[in-house]
């Protein structure tokens, strides 16, 4: 056949936002680590290279550079977890769920590194929504969906929404600013920004502020809730311990309603960006951030709340 004399082409080099440059490794389709294999923290992270996925070449602003399918995707998973809160479905509800979406999509990946036609197959349907450092890496909907389980299933049901609602929206926003303005602000870490750092706090305590502050008491609480759904309660407290030590009575060291609020929103942006930026080990961070964001709120309003 023609197609096997036909030299692949080569993709040429990409500049990333922090002035780096990813040398050109494409092989046109599948990734250029089944023949030298790099550590998982290598191909997982982002930004891409170029060159890996055809439609990633055909539409190089659209879903390479901006990611915007994928972006779509991250964003709506916001707003499906908002929708699922007003209609009063529980947490527990949702996760035999996300169990369910892992037992398909995980095996799918593995099967997709052992079949090269398969993988092929794999990346024409789904490309749009990959980054190409998962063509041979997993897949970061594994990652979400172990994620969004964690938080949900091991945490109170505010606490679970909340972080649902920072792995979708801080981490886009994170992402977003940090590539359109990252190039002018100072570079915090590798792909890490100061701009996409303080997006994702902006967010974070948008989410809190709109959570907490406006949605929670407008709807609900629902005859199914638990008796523990909700660690905020519109009010935070030093601990005993610093009390005593300070000589104050019970009732000193209390804040309420709309201050409780506000430190509860510039907590949970300090939580959300901190999430964002750390490198856990060089997991991907659709898994660290709501690992990270459910027990750092957790943590606050366990001494606070």
């Amino acid at each position: 056949m023609s197609g096997l004399t036909t030299k692949t082409p080569v993709a040429k080099s990409e500049p990333l936002t922090n002035g780096n440059v990813v040398p050109p490794q494409s092989n046109g389709l599948l990734s250029p680590y089944d023949r030298v294999k790099k550590s998982w923290r290598e191909f997982s992270r982002s930004p891409s290279p170029l060159g890996l996925i055809p439609l990633h070449r055909h539409y190089r602003t659209l879903i390479h550079k901006h990611e915007v399918p994928r972006k779509l995707l991250h964003v709506s998973i916001g707003f499906i977890t908002l929708r699922f809160y007003t209609q009063g479905i529980q947490t527990t509800q949702i996760t035999p769920w996300l169990l369910g979406g892992l037992a398909i999509v995980a095996p799918l990946d593995v099967l997709r590194h052992h079949s090269e036609r398969f993988n092929r197959l794999y990346i024409q349907l789904l490309g749009a929504l990959m980054r190409e450092t998962e063509v041979d890496g997993y897949n970061g909907v594994i990652w979400y969906l172990l994620g969004a389980y964690i938080a949900l299933r091991f945490y109170p049901k505010d606490i679970g929404v909340v972080t649902i609602l920072l792995l979708s929206w801080c981490d886009t926003a994170a992402s977003t600013f940090g590539r359109l303005y990252g190039r002018y602000t100072i570079r915090l870490r590798r792909g890490k920004s100061l701009a996409g750092t303080l997006a994702a706090f902006a967010t974070g305590m948008f989410v809190a502020a709109f959570f907490w502050g406006s949605l929670a008491p407008r709807i609900g609480p629902f005859p199914n809730d638990p008796p523990d759904a909700f660690m905020f309660k519109d009010r935070l407290t030093l601990p005993a311990q610093a009390k005593e030590y300070l000589g104050w009575t019970a009732t000193q060291g209390v804040v309420q309603g709309n201050v409780a609020l506000a430190i509860m929103s510039v907590c949970t942006g300090l939580i959300a960006c901190v999430s964002e930026l750390i490198d856990l080990w060089g997991w991907d961070d659709n898994l660290t951030i709501p690992l990270l964001s459910s027990l750092g709120l957790w943590v606050f309003l366990k001494v606070f709340g």
